[in-house]
């Protein structure tokens, strides 16, 4: 495995390796990294996976300072995983002195985690832009968990032009349904067992709207749900699978979305409106 921390090394990597699948990461990695890394090895190419925390992303009053790194454990991983390369670039790599420019989706972005965090998106979208232009790419893999994120990704890529296939991988789940992520080790030990409810309360959701129930009052039973087991919620919503606009009555193809507040940690999670749950 090649290990990669500059970008003449990257350039150098990139040559001797030829076609690349890609898996960006911010570190920390779990099972729903480990599976983007083997889907991107099954798609028949080497992999490449950056292990950056991108500062862009994160609001004034959000968890930079303390979000979970591990590089020792995450190389280890990767290395099993069959990881053909790994890009670790520095902050002043990735945002030199005078860098000016910010890559911004409208549309796509503008609801939900783009209204709660406003910036974010710019953030993810502008190092997703330089990451597939230092890697370079044939298919780059995303987790489904961050639905609206891999919509972004998906119009900015169509919009540019950029020669990347945009993979997207269902959400993997702890054996209660919570969806993994690295925040989860932020959790207290009852707030770990209240977790599962918000994938409980989607999954009875989308039942409901298959069923003919009127959308409106299953998402105020959903957020209702939400409360009793001790979260709030920032905002449950059917929408478009593509494009994220609210719907007011079920139309595929539709996603049901939520993020909501556990103590200090902030749960995403999203189902396709399908009766394959």
């Amino acid at each position: 495995m090649i290990i990669a921390r500059t970008l003449e090394d990257l350039k150098i990597a990139r040559e001797a390796l030829g076609e690349v699948n890609f898996v960006p990461t911010m570190g920390a990695l779990h099972e729903g990294h480990l599976t983007l890394v083997r889907a991107a090895r099954e798609a028949g190419r080497p992999v490449a996976v950056s292990i950056f925390v991108n500062p862009t992303q994160f609001g004034p009053k959000e968890d930079l300072s303390r979000y979970p790194r591990d590089e020792a454990g995450d190389l280890a991983k990767l290395e099993q995983a069959g990881c053909a390369l790994v890009w670790l670039p520095r902050v002043d790599t990735m945002y030199p002195p005078h860098a000016s420019t910010t890559v911004h989706v409208t549309n796509v972005s503008a609801r939900w985690e783009g209204a709660t965090r406003p910036g974010h998106f710019d953030g993810v979208a502008t190092v997703v832009a330089k990451l597939f232009g230092q890697i370079r790419p044939k298919a780059a893999f995303f987790g489904e968990k961050d639905w609206q994120q891999v919509q972004v990704v998906r119009r900015m890529v169509a919009d540019l032009h950029l020669p990347v296939d945009i993979v997207p991988v269902p959400t993997v789940r702890e054996a209660d349904g919570l969806a993994r992520s690295s925040r989860n080790a932020y959790l207290s030990e009852a707030e770990r067992k209240a977790a599962p409810a918000l994938y409980a309360a989607l999954t009875e959701a989308v039942k409901a709207i298959l069923a003919g129930k009127e959308v409106a009052a299953t998402l105020h039973k959903v957020r209702q749900d939400l409360a009793a087991a001790g979260m709030t919620p920032d905002y449950v919503a059917l929408v478009h699978a593509h494009s994220l606009e609210p719907l007011a009555g079920f139309k595929a193809p539709a996603r049901l979305i939520a993020a909501a507040k556990l103590g200090t940690v902030r749960l995403l999670d999203n189902l396709a409106v399908s009766s394959q749950l």
